[in-house]
This record gives structure tokens, C-alpha cells and sequence, in this order.
């Protein structure tokens, strides 16, 4: 039997982005959302509220990077999701995480975590639901620990974690339980 929940966002998991953005000081600014991700080959869609510093900050620069945190840095990333940046203007500089200007993009890229990509903005939509922003993906950079063999990304590699939002957990992500169009292909022969 199946209990009815009525209309919640229950959808796991929810992925942990980091964005990150400059400040009109230059000063850096990350804040971590669940709410987006890719929407086609080279766009990410970020759903977020307006009255966001990073909002603000992607407005006027016009970019911003997107990150996977490690699980190595979940208290300095769920720090950066609880403190707002319009009330501690410290913010990320209490972590103890480090960024560096790489660029690509008008935006920091934070050593710590093992896989970010380069944004520019394309769009930025305001919906009944709220406000949708669009970004295209300039370049994606991966720590060299994350990489396998032949030098591509390996996702059991990031140590990247999901949230719940029906508990407000965080949960590891990492083992490989199948192989994409390949572990269900047997059923194509029926």
C-alpha cells in the first residue's frame, strides 16, 4: 500500500551544485542548490530565488561556475548553502576553501571541489514558478584524482553526495551498479 503525500518536490536524489560568483568587490561567493542541472549538451538550468546575492552577482557579471562538491567538504558546503552572503559578507572565507580566478568565465573556480564547470549566462527567466537561469558550459575542469586510467572523469571518483529533501539528508553517491544502454539491452531482444 501507498501513502499519499499530496504535492511535495519528493524526488531523489536531488543533485549538490555549488555556484559560484564574484562579488561587486571581487571578493568570492558560492552558495550550493539542488534545484537544476544539465538541460541539454552544453546548457545547465540553475532554479533559483531572486533575492539570492549569487542572483545579483550573476546578473552583473553575467557567469558563474558550477560545482560537485566532495564529501570531503559537506560541512563547508552545507555551511555555504545555510549562510547568506546579503548577511555575512565573510561567508566564504570562513570555510577555509580556496579559489582561484581561472579565466574562462568571469566567475572563481574552488580548488576543493574535483569537478566544476565554466558558465556563461544565456538566459535568465522569470516564471511564475521563479526565476530559471541558463547557462552555457564554456569548459568543464577535473581535478586529475577523479580522473581513471585514460584520463576521463570517473564519477566513483568524486566522493559527490545528493540530498533529500524528504529528510533533509545528504547521502554518498559513488558506486557503480550497472553500465548505461547496456545492463537493460538484453530486454530489447524480446
Amino acid at each position: 500500500m501507498k501513502k499519499d503525500f499530496g504535492v511535495k518536490p519528493y524526488l531523489f536524489p536531488m543533485p549538490t551544485y555549488m555556484i559560484g560568483t564574484y562579488n561587486e568587490d571581487d571578493s568570492v561567493d558560492v552558495m550550493m542548490m539542488a534545484w537544476g542541472g544539465i538541460c541539454a549538451e552544453d546548457m545547465v538550468a540553475l532554479n533559483l530565488e531572486e533575492d539570492h546575492k549569487t542572483v545579483a552577482n550573476i546578473r552583473a557579471r553575467k557567469a558563474f561556475t558550477l560545482a560537485v562538491p566532495g564529501t570531503d567538504t559537506l560541512r563547508e558546503s552545507d555551511f555555504l548553502g545555510i549562510a547568506s552572503s546579503n548577511k555575512m559578507a565573510d561567508k566564504f572565507a570562513r570555510t577555509g576553501l580556496h579559489a582561484v580566478k581561472n579565466g574562462r568565465v568571469d566567475a572563481p573556480v574552488i580548488e576543493e571541489y574535483p569537478l566544476t564547470l565554466e558558465c556563461t549566462v544565456e538566459k535568465i527567466e522569470q516564471e511564475p514558478y521563479g526565476l530559471r537561469i541558463l547557462g552555457r558550459i564554456v569548459n568543464v575542469l577535473a581535478d586529475e584524482k577523479v580522473l581513471d586510467e585514460k584520463g576521463r572523469i570517473d564519477a566513483g571518483k568524486l566522493g559527490a553526495f545528493a540530498f533529500d529533501q524528504m529528510q533533509n539528508g545528504y547521502y554518498a553517491i559513488g558506486e557503480k551498479v550497472g553500465q548505461a544502454w547496456n545492463s537493460g539491452a538484453d530486454l530489447m531482444k524480446k
